[in-house]
């Protein structure tokens, strides 16, 4: 193996090595963020929807 397929191949490496990472996050977060958001928008409703009662 010359030097520049040793190159070559390491350039390969760091760059699926940087990118596998990051787009496994993109794939993954938004199906996180939407089932958070949808939690956050129902605990919130039911807590503006409750009336207080005084004795």
């Amino acid at each position: 193996m010359s030097l520049m397929d040793g190159l070559f191949l390491t350039l390969i490496s760091t760059v699926a090595c940087l990118a596998f990472p990051r787009l496994l996050s993109v794939i993954l977060a938004p199906k996180k963020k939407r089932t958070e958001a949808v939690q956050a928008t129902l605990s919130s409703n039911d807590a503006s929807s409750e009336v207080p009662s005084f004795p």
